[in-house]
């Protein structure tokens, strides 16, 4: 019988990475978080679901005391209405509970946004630059004979101009590649009003501010190519500038810095 067992699910582990795959892009009507690819949303999808346990927790039990309210003294039930207005052992108590759930909540809390707003020894930093409306990215670290840095623009591809396959206002003409199990620093700016460089799985959302540079990390576990958007209402084209990280292996980024420093 195991003999069986294990030639029906051999044929599904064969296939096993043509059948699943990461959910890197927002998909239709969904109401969960994208897969992650950085240990940063690693850490938000897991404090959200230990804080959905409390919530669940307090909903039930809030839930339940108004219920037995409505249940025992209603009006039939109780003809003479009590005189109580107050107690002190029910007020501390329902004072001090949310006051020390609040205080275990903000241990994992802290510790996650300290760990976001870190900048662990970057061995390549991009400059990001938002403008009206499409990103432009400059690979400072790398200089062509010229003495020029690459830098390159990243426009949405019209619908009229998609392969098939490709995502609809979330493709470029020009990504961003990046290597994986690097820690790569990404500093952020806006030429002429408010952006916001966001991408899901990556658990980056960086506000692009006009004369100001704001800084973030990435820290890739996987390949993959990674879709976000601006996150701020930058004018009448806001929807239409998206963000397309690629990752990939080492070899493969040196390639690439090759071939752009020959351009």
């Amino acid at each position: 019988m195991l003999n069986n067992l294990k030639s029906a699910i051999f044929p599904f582990l064969i296939f096993m990475p043509s059948i699943f795959a990461f959910n890197d892009a927002a998909e239709n009507w969904q109401l969960g978080f994208q897969d992650p690819a950085t240990p940063i949303m690693e850490g938000i999808i897991n404090l959200h679901h230990d804080l959905m346990y409390f919530i669940c927790v307090i909903f039930i039990f809030v839930s339940w005391m108004l219920l037995r309210t409505l249940w025992h003294f209603e009006n039939t039930q109780n003809t003479v209405p009590s005189s109580l207005t107050h107690g002190t052992l029910i007020e501390i108590i329902w004072t001090v509970t949310p006051a020390c759930i609040l205080l275990i909540i903000a241990i994992p809390s802290f510790s996650l946004l300290y760990a976001m707003d870190e900048i662990i020894s970057p061995a390549i930093t991009i400059k990001t630059l938002g403008h009206q409306w499409y990103w432009s990215y400059e690979y400072s670290d790398y200089l062509n004979e010229e003495g020029e840095s690459i830098a390159y623009d990243s426009y949405m591809i019209p619908e009229e101009d998609l392969n098939f396959g490709q995502l609809r206002l979330l493709e470029v003409d020009n990504r961003m590649v990046v290597p994986v199990n690097t820690h790569i620093r990404v500093i952020v700016s806006a030429a002429d009003v408010l952006h916001s460089w966001a991408i899901p799985s990556l658990g980056i959302k960086c506000d692009a501010v006009p004369g100001r540079l704001n800084q973030t990390s990435i820290f890739l576990k996987r390949e993959g190519v990674y879709y976000g958007q601006c996150s701020e209402i930058c004018g009448i084209n806001h929807g239409f500038m998206p963000i397309v990280i690629e990752a990939v292996k080492l070899p493969n980024y040196i390639s690439w810095i090759s071939n752009k420093l020959n351009e």
